[in-house]
């Protein structure tokens, strides 16, 4: 099949247009000499537009993904009431029983059963986000997952006995489920290269406005002795979906889950509205590049099944991807993130401890801003993880260490202060890091589903967790500080791994990184690695070496309406 197109010159890009006249055969080469040397030039402007520019290039493409991100604000809510409701004196009269010398205690067993019931609800969202993504996109299932969020919110706010309570945390899980894994891919699938890692990792910031928000409205109530104490920070959550629902109808779909089903014309509508009228960059050649990638991925056997994830190179692309969220949850964070349990049960008053959650919320946002404007832009994600979770290994040593000294009564003060300073390096480092990785380490076709198992793989290791209640609850092993020899433990193990098998993707753009994963570079040499991701030969010696040489009709297809839409006038 040959088609003879001619292409008008796009003299606002400032790039070369696209040869006119020229003939163009299907099967001249592995994806034809246009589409390659367009998609090229492209992806060359884009590594060279600096953040500013790219801010000012695509200001709709920002304000969305800020809307998709808002979501996960309620999750970050509700899990930060989950783990400080066992503190909160009319929770526990509602919720727990009576301790002689101790006093009000929700059950260890309770604490686990309801502290882990969202996590495997937020499991099986994850799951089926990813399905129902690549079938439906990403605005409808967002949209219906924000219905389901608002019903569910009742289970909570009536619920008369912790069974209820247990039963309505499992469903409101499954929609968090889906918004914590859609909206980094979403972010990572709208923004420009410069300004991927910020609003991938603006999840985390959305975790942290979330957590802020409930412990200044628990630290606001705690005073309240009847049962509304607990009931209005559930009723708040009802306010987000009120303005979030009408704002999903009017969001952009995914350009690249577009182009993915085949939509070419309505992709580069999208790319059109995600960028300024006055910018100087033409969709066109946007598109060029996603339908590259998308083409490089298709010849290098990358397929857009659960299954794929886990054949030939991808494997270990899913693995990092895991690891680095699975590393939030062995840095320590189920003890040391701001656990105002803890801080209750090292002789802190009720008063010290939900002040200090409002003072530990605060420096965590504070540390996700130091990340974006010192961190990120000069750092690269592997020096910035390796360096926090090394940091973090050790400040729990400390704390372990210091429990020996528990008689001296300005020791638990300490030791609580020490876990503030754990939680600013972690939102510095591995806590937003754990979102933008995934993001951006899996394939382009696969990167929904990648991001799904990273997010799961989260959950199945927060069930770490479930000993949480036991190490530090009074009627059970009572271990308070020494707590953290268990957690500087599995965040020791956490930084080998990383030392090993974390690469380097600052600066990378998403074809580069597969041909540096087809070609079976070792992590320590990504960041210096030379590579052309537009080298033909390489990239059919690599397909071939995959063991697929993609040329079906669906393939074709795509050729070819890309092929049609750069010959069509400019809206």
């Amino acid at each position: 099949m040959e088609k003879n197109i001619s292409t008008p010159a796009s003299a606002d890009t400032g790039l070369p247009p696209l040869e006119p006249n020229i003939t163009y055969g299907f099967n001249q080469d592995l994806y034809g000499n246009q589409l390659t040397e367009t998609a090229k030039s492209a992806a060359e402007a884009e590594q060279h537009l600096p953040p500013l520019d790219a801010i000012k290039a695509y200001p709709m493409a920002i304000f969305w993904s800020l809307v998709v991100s808002m979501c996960v604000i309620m999750e970050g809510y509700d899990t930060n009431l989950v783990g400080n409701f066992w503190a909160y004196p009319s929770f526990v009269k509602k919720y727990g029983q009576y301790y002689p010398g101790v006093g009000y205690q929700v059950s260890a067993p309770w604490q686990a059963g309801y502290g882990n019931a969202t996590g495997v609800g937020s499991f099986f969202g994850v799951l089926l986000n990813g399905y129902l993504v690549s079938r439906f996109g990403h605005k409808r299932v967002l949209i219906c997952s924000l219905f389901a969020m608002t019903s569910f919110i009742f289970i909570l706010f009536f619920s008369p006995n912790i069974r209820v309570l247990t039963v309505g945390g499992f469903l409101c899980g499954l929609p968090w489920g889906v918004f914590a894994s859609a909206a980094p891919a979403y972010a990572s699938e709208v923004l420009p290269l410069s300004l991927r890692v910020y609003f991938t990792s603006y999840t985390n910031m959305c975790f942290i406005i979330g957590q802020l928000i409930s412990a200044g409205v628990l630290e606001g109530l705690v005073s309240l002795d009847s049962e509304w104490g607990y009931r209005i920070p559930y009723a708040l959550q009802w306010v987000w979906p009120c303005f979030l629902i009408p704002l999903m109808f009017f969001a952009p779909e995914s350009p690249w889950h577009l182009v993915r089903i085949g939509k070419l014309e309505e992709a580069e509508r999208t790319l059109r509205r995600l960028q300024s009228k006055k910018a100087t960059i033409d969709p066109k050649l946007t598109l060029a590049t996603i339908v590259h990638t998308n083409k490089l991925e298709e010849e290098l056997s990358v397929g857009t099944s659960y299954r794929d994830c886990f054949r030939g190179f991808e494997r270990r692309r899913t693995e990092i991807a895991c690891m680095a969220f699975v590393g939030q949850i062995t840095s320590g964070i189920c003890f040391a993130y701001n656990q105002t349990y803890f801080f209750s049960q090292v002789g802190l008053t009720t008063q010290q401890t939900y002040k200090l959650a409002i003072g530990g919320n605060s420096i965590a946002l504070v540390g996700t801003f130091i990340n974006w404007f010192a961190i990120n832009p000069y750092v690269g994600r592997r020096t910035s993880y390796l360096w926090g979770m090394s940091s973090m290994t050790a400040i729990l040593f400390i704390v372990g260490i210091l429990n020996i000294w528990t008689s001296n009564p300005h020791i638990g003060m300490s030791q609580a202060v020490l876990t503030l300073v754990w939680t600013f390096i972690f939102q510095l480092t591995v806590g937003q890091l754990g979102w933008a990785i995934p993001a951006e380490i899996g394939s382009t076709r696969l990167r929904q589903k990648t991001v799904c198992l990273a997010r799961n793989a989260n959950y199945l290791a927060s069930f770490l967790c479930v000993m949480e209640p036991y190490f530090l609850n009074p009627t059970e092993w009572n271990l308070k500080g020494y707590t953290g020899f268990f957690w500087g433990g599995t965040a020791l193990l956490t930084f080998i791994w990383a030392y090993f098998r974390l690469p380097e993707t600052k600066g990378r753009p998403f074809n580069e990184i597969d041909i540096l994963f087809a070609k079976g570079v070792p992590a320590r040499k990504f960041a210096t690695y030379k590579v052309d991701a537009y080298d033909m030969i390489q990239n059919a010696e690599l397909a071939a070496h995959a063991g697929h040489h993609y040329r079906d009709h669906n393939g074709e297809k795509t050729e070819q309406v890309f092929v049609e839409s750069v010959n069509r006038p400019s809206a």
